[in-house]
């Protein structure tokens, strides 16, 4: 059985009092649900001396708003509060499906939102108990000098493993972080570095305290995820949009794809083809297939990389079909794949 090591656990009540205490205590963690955290600290890829939680702050969990106005998520709200909440089946489905796609439903009614922002990236290499990565060598990411995937590559290919990560990018979300140094408020995307180890841009101490989405009153969305098991599996890829819409055509479209890399990849830029027009199959096609070319998989999770690659344009085209309210599983590329054609 694996166990915990020794530390202290701490349980501010405050935001303040826990980046404070992390800025006291070198070495220490934050920590709210910790369904990634325990894990982490009992195979031993993290050394924490000090947990500071924040389970005890009043209001963590709130969440507060509508589409046609704007939302904010407290980032202690559970997975299962944000894949349940009225308020985020609409303009917000994406987030919410993400949310409900997390694993068990046990560990959606702990793990939280700010949490699955900040997941561990992961590796088939790095993701073991501390003997069997001892027995096989170390990695770049934890006690060695070398990356197991790329073994000629000065940095670390662990995969960004967040379901929320992309979304919130698709989404034009911001996040309000506050550390023992003051509150500031930037652009979700900001918050990642195409690093597999120092993979964010968060001090230590930076408490993530809420997701703000924008107001979008006609807006549509949606996440697909790829994974062995229908559940509990981290994605292996993953594909966010999201279309705001004028007149029946879209006005805006952007998109984000998961595990496809170090940080979540934005994709927006390959959807403007959709602005200004009413998509329709041949369309969100030509779309999908262009808009998978800056995944770049590698062989250090589940499946095939090759083949990860090849169903990145068949998880675009199922997200932006369903975010057009059209049949997701009817596209072009979903059956070319199942005739074998792309497979």
């Amino acid at each position: 059985m694996l166990r915990l090591p020794p530390l202290r656990y701490l349980r501010p009540t405050s935001v303040e009092a826990a980046a404070e205490a992390v800025a006291e205590h070198p070495g220490a963690m934050l920590i709210a649900g910790g369904t990634d955290l325990v894990p982490n600290l009992k195979r031993r890829q993290f050394d924490a001396p000090v947990l500071v939680s924040l389970r005890g702050i009043a209001g963590f969990d709130g969440i507060q708003g509508e589409p046609g106005r704007g939302m904010v998520i407290g980032a202690g709200a559970t997975l299962d509060q944000v894949a349940t909440h009225p308020a985020l089946q609409t303009a917000y489905r994406a987030l919410a499906q993400a949310a409900g796609f997390v694993s068990t439903p046990q560990i959606r009614h702990m793990g939280t939102i700010g949490g699955n922002l900040l997941v561990d990236p992961r590796c088939n290499y790095y993701n073991q108990s501390a003997a069997w990565r001892q027995a096989v060598g170390y990695c770049l990411k934890r006690d060695g000098d070398i990356c197991l995937v790329a073994r000629s590559s000065p940095r670390c290919w662990a995969v960004s493993s967040s379901d929320s990560a992309p979304v919130a990018l698709a989404l034009g979300a911001e996040l309000t972080l506050r550390g023992a140094e003051g509150e500031r408020r930037g652009a979700a995307a900001d918050l990642y570095r195409d690093d597999g180890i120092v993979y964010t841009t968060k001090r230590a101490d930076d408490v993530i305290v809420g997701i703000h989405l924008p107001a979008a009153p006609a807006m549509t969305s949606a996440y697909w995820k790829l994974r062995r098991r229908g559940s509990f599996d981290f994605p292996v890829l993953g594909a966010a949009v999201a279309l705001d819409w004028a007149d029946g055509m879209v006005r805006v479209a952007r998109g984000a794809l998961g595990a496809a890399g170090s940080r979540p990849v934005e994709v927006s830029h390959l959807l403007t083809p959709l602005v200004g027009r009413r998509p329709d199959d041949e369309l969100i096609a030509q779309v999908a297939e262009a808009a998978e070319k800056p995944a770049r998989p590698l062989d250090n999770t589940d499946f095939s990389h090759y083949w990860r690659k090849r169903m990145t344009r068949v998880l675009i085209e199922r997200a932006l079909r369903d975010a057009c309210g059209l049949d997701p599983l009817a596209g072009r590329l979903t059956a070319q794949t199942r005739s074998g054609q792309a497979a």
